[in-house]
């Protein structure tokens, strides 16, 4: 256009294409982000596998990897291929011409504009569902890896008489193959339908018919498809009803085939079948017929018949046929149930016995010496005693201890000995001072084992240590006593290099030590600092001078975290305990392989079954997998956990369990044989206690063999709220030492009770044998109560412990001041008929605020006691020995010495007492453990010479009284003064 303003024009802006060297630049910034991208995501990648390869189990990630790989390029593939093929092949069956209509006018305008892209947009469309689809399918490979490697179990369900691995192994992978089935022919008919719609093939409101001929043909094929996998469908759902889980008011979550299943959703689904194959022949034979009437009526039959024989008609025959007579009905279908079940959680195998709740024997003394027999009872409650292994041996304030110990055995003088073990874990949170080179170079790793007897206290109510002190030192010998793997350590560290190590501190002062070990990555090399420095977003790797040559990086480093990752098949039990075996630390881990397709077996969610009054208050003993619903479940993996080297060990160790033949199939060399396992491991392996709680919630129902029985509800048990705790949650089982009434010595054992639904006496008490390497290993026992007598329940037990007056009063006494009083496990003990329980008393008193055992709970066929130790407390009970009566104590006190007495010889002794008394009081304020412990042994050594005075003095004023009647005053004063003492 002329300019028609006649003034001056101003300066031309041009717009133009940028610089070369903006172009230049923008394209180098575009190329650098993509490499960091693709570094970023090749670090991940990278330190896995070299985390793998550090453990030697680098099979596991290749396996994983590839048939991630494959699963995600296949099914990729074939979701790609599927949905592109119907756009392409409704492109070609385009009508060469449009209609003249408006609609058709519009969709020029679409049709000219994605013109020039079309191979693009066909590309890009194709290339997501075929991500997407891969994504999805390569989520699957556990399904696709149990599928391919799957060994029978030798066991066939009892409707269709196929093996169980059918329903474990194959039917998972039909299912989500039909799945994939599914979401193709969708998607493929979602595509078709917009691209025979966009050219003209389908038409809303453009006069003539709706739909091509070739737009029919093809939608109908598709459709075809559709309806033949629903035919497959309802062909695979006639074998789910065996692993169906469904709300059975006798069982709560009930799995397996009832009687409406039986006879009416297993033969509607075979109805729905053969109308659904011909609703199927109806679609592909539009083909021929190219009109859509005789395919709509067979698929609107088809939907009318699964609303009236799939839902109406079981409905009807559950309310008339079996609600009317359910017992009857259901009986047979319980009876599979029952033992499906049993059989799914191995409890098919255990011991129902009849037990009076009664003692038959009046000999006091014999029953005193069969109390010592029955149990080494337990008075250190490894979930009580952490604040005092704390307080008396952490030694540093960058070592703890975990809030929940563990019980093992030892062999001590040829007899094994209940445990309580700890390690000296390093806590990062008590270091001096926080920064990188503390925190990840300097304070590494944790030192030590503590130790103490399972059945003892000292006078002041500590634990008697076995194995204690910085650095160790006891009854366990010599072992490599550094903790780099452990339950605390959380956190990476970098050792080995440069940068020396805080090993421990003594009276010489603070050590340094170098890691030694081949454990962790190499970060020598300078592609591996790069990647870690990126994966842990920690750039300081990349140049630090601390790090060097022979520095490892250690990360993964709690037990539960490693054998995880080694075997990502495994469920792993909520605690890893420590052991020494063979002059090395080990953290040994119980693994389980589970299935949810056991046919009949009832199913159970792992978190809500293994959670008790302990995992309530924290989460150490929870089960990894939550939400796993499970109906089959086997300890099949012994797994060990050096703590120093973090080496892993998987052994097999139940052979028969199916599911982990599948996976060491899967992946071989993986999984060493049983064979394998040394003697001294053997002898700290134990009953797994996430399985025990697994198997004692279903035992509440499944105890029992008789169909009519378990529908009537009436032997319903359950697990006892914790009644040494106000929580609300179950009491945890524990472990002791004890001896069954049918055996004839004490064998390691985990222990539980159960009481009646809805009420608290007591029902039975469930015991399984956790020594392993013995042949009754396993062997699981339930002594029944009487259901026609009231045998008091923990609950009650516990109630007439604290209703009881002397013993209130005591324990008020124990609760002076700023003392506060703390329960410890509440042991049950078959004894005679009855059941003796018992259970120590703790206080935390004065300034210290740590446990300490001070008296001990024990009652037995009505009769209870409330003493300092369980020898008196016994001797109590069985009527032995007098019951101490009640004396105010003060707040804080460990030992007192008797009252004073005429003898001057005794007087003498009992004021040495009364100074050592004195004496250890002022070192343990001061936190003074080796004076306390000087004080104590004088103490002890002056009371005994109190008492060998006293004796001597009564023996003295009993030949007086025997040859001198006169003196029978004197004497009588004598003796008094004897007793008080």
């Amino acid at each position: 256009m002329p300019d028609r303003g006649g003034g001056p024009t101003g300066p031309r802006i041009r717009v133009g294409r940028p610089s070369r060297r903006v172009r230049t630049l923008l394209m180098t910034l575009g190329v650098l982000a993509v490499l960091v991208m693709a570094f970023v995501m090749f670090a991940g990648f990278w330190t896995d596998w070299l985390w793998y390869r550090s453990v030697d189990y680098s099979s596991v990630f290749t396996t994983t990897l590839w048939t991630k790989v494959g699963l995600f390029v296949v099914f990729g593939l074939l979701m790609a291929a599927a949905v592109g093929a119907n756009v392409w092949l409704a492109h070609r069956l385009r009508p060469p011409l449009s209609a003249m209509s408006m609609e058709q006018q519009n969709l020029d305008r679409y049709r000219m504009g994605i013109a020039p892209y079309k191979k693009w947009i066909l590309f890009g469309l194709t290339a997501l569902v075929g991500l997407i689809a891969g994504a999805s399918a390569a989520g699957q490979w556990r399904t696709w890896l149990m599928w391919v490697n799957g060994v029978p179990f030798g066991q066939k369900d009892p409707q269709f008489h196929l093996d169980v691995a059918f329903y474990a192994f194959d039917l998972p992978w039909y299912r989500f193959l039909l799945g994939f089935g599914f979401a193709a022919s969708v998607l493929s008919l979602v595509a078709a339908v917009l691209t025979h719609y966009l050219y003209g093939g389908l038409r809303v409101t453009s006069p003539g018919a709706r739909a091509t001929a070739a737009a029919t043909g093809h939608l109908s094929v598709v459709l075809g498809i559709f309806v033949s996998l629903k035919a497959v469908a309802y062909w695979l759902d006639r074998y789910g009803l065996a692993v169906k889980a469904s709300d059975f008011k006798a069982t709560g979550n009930w799995t397996g085939l009832r009687y409406v299943d039986a006879n009416a959703y297993l033969p509607a689904k075979t109805i729905l079948f053969c109308i659904a194959v011909i609703c199927a022949v109806l679609f592909f034979a539009t083909l021929w017929r190219r009109t859509w009437q005789l395919p709509v009526i067979g698929f609107g039959l088809m939907v009318l018949s699964a609303i009236l024989i799939g839902g109406l008609y079981p409905a009807i025959v559950q309310k008339f046929q079996v609600q009317p007579n359910e017992q009857a009905k259901e009986s047979p279908y319980v009876e599979k149930n029952l033992k499906a079940t049993r059989a799914a959680y191995g409890i098919n195998d255990t011991k129902v016995t009849e037990y009076p709740g009664k003692s038959e024997t009046d000999d006091k003394s014999k029953l005193r010496s069969d109390a010592d027999n029955a149990a080494s009872i337990r008075l250190i409650d490894p979930n009580v005693v952490s604040p005092t292994f704390q307080q008396l041996q952490q030694m540093r304030n960058y070592y703890a201890f975990p809030s929940n110990l563990d019980v093992d055995r030892y062999t001590k003088d040829g007899k094994d000995q209940d445990t309580v073990i700890g390690l000296r874990e390093l806590d990062l949170n008590g270091i001096p001072k926080h920064n990188w080179i503390n925190d990840h170079f300097r304070y590494t790793h944790g030192y030590g084992v503590v130790a103490a007897k399972g059945t003892a206290a000292d006078a002041g109510g500590s634990p008697v240590f076995t194995e204690s002190d910085l650095p160790s030192k006891g009854s366990l010998g010599k072992y490599e006593q550094r903790v780099y793997y452990g339950e605390k350590t959380s956190q990476y560290s970098i050792v080995g290099g440069p940068q020396k190590e805080i090993d421990y501190s003594d009276e010489n002062g603070e050590r340094t030590t170098s890691y030694k070990a081949k454990s962790g990555v190499n970060l020598s090399n300078p592609l591996n600092r790069a990647a870690y420095a990126v994966s842990l977003g920690e750039p300081q790797i990349l140049y630090s001078g601390a790090i060097g040559e022979g520095s490892r990086i250690l990360y993964n480093r709690t037990p539960k975290e490693r054998v995880e990752a080694v075997a990502p098949w495994l469920t792993i039990d909520g605690d890893s305990y420590p052991a020494v075996v063979n002059g090395r630390i080990q953290w040994i881990v119980d693994a389980y392989t589970t299935s949810n397709g056991y046919p009949y077996a009832s199913r159970t969610t792992l978190g809500d079954t293994t959670a008790d009054s302990l995992t309530a208050a924290n989460n150490q003993r929870a089960v990894v997998a939550q939400q796993n619903q499970v109906n089959y479940i086997r300890n099949s993996v012994k797994a060990t956990v050096d703590a120093y080297t973090g080496k892993v060990k998987l052994y097999q160790w139940d052979k028969k369990d199916p599911v982990l033949k599948t996976w060491m199939k899967a992946f071989p060399n993986t999984v060493q044989p049983k064979a394998d396992i040394s003697k001294t491991l053997m002898d700290h392996l134990r009953y797994p206690q996430d399985l025990f709680k697994v198997q004692r919630e279903l035992l509440t129902r499944y105890h029992v063999k008789s169909a009519q029985t378990f529908l009537s509800g009436s032997e319903v048990w359950q697990v006892p709220d914790d009644p040494t705790n106000k929580s609300g949650n179950a009491v945890p089982p524990y472990y002791l030492s004890m001896r069954m009434p049918d055996e004839a010595n004490q064998a390691f054992s985990l222990t539980t009770t159960f009481t009646p639904n809805g009420r608290d006496n007591l029902s039975a008490f469930m015991s399984v044998n956790a020594e392993a390497g013995t042949s009754d290993y396993g062997k699981i026992d339930i002594l029944k109560m009487p259901s026609a007598e009231t045998i008091d329940g923990p609950k009650q037990v516990q109630s007439k412990f604290n209703s009881n007056e002397a013993i209130a009063e005591k324990i008020r006494l124990l609760r002076g001041g700023d003392s506060e009083v703390e329960y410890g496990n509440l042991l049950t003990v078959p004894l005679d008929g009855e059941l003796l329980y018992v259970e120590p008393v703790y206080v935390r008193g004065g300034g210290l605020k740590y446990p300490l055992l001070r008296k001990v709970l024990v009652t037995y066929a009505g009769k209870t006691a409330f003493e300092d130790t369980l020898d008196k407390a016994l001797n109590v009970v069985f009527g032995t020995e007098s019951e101490t009566p009640a004396e105010p104590e003060k707040p804080g006190d460990t030992t007192k010495p008797p009252p004073a007495t005429g003898n001057e010889t005794v007087q003498d002794a009992l004021s040495d007492a009364d100074k050592a008394f004195k004496s250890g009081q002022d070192a343990m304020k001061k936190g003074d453990w080796e004076a306390y412990g000087k004080a104590q042994d004088d103490l002890q050594d002056a009371l005994q010479r109190a008492a060998d005075a006293q004796k001597a003095a009564g023996e003295k004023s009993t030949d007086k009284n025997g040859s001198d009647k006169g003196d029978s005053d004197k004497d009588s004063g004598e003796k008094e003064s004897g007793k008080g003492s």
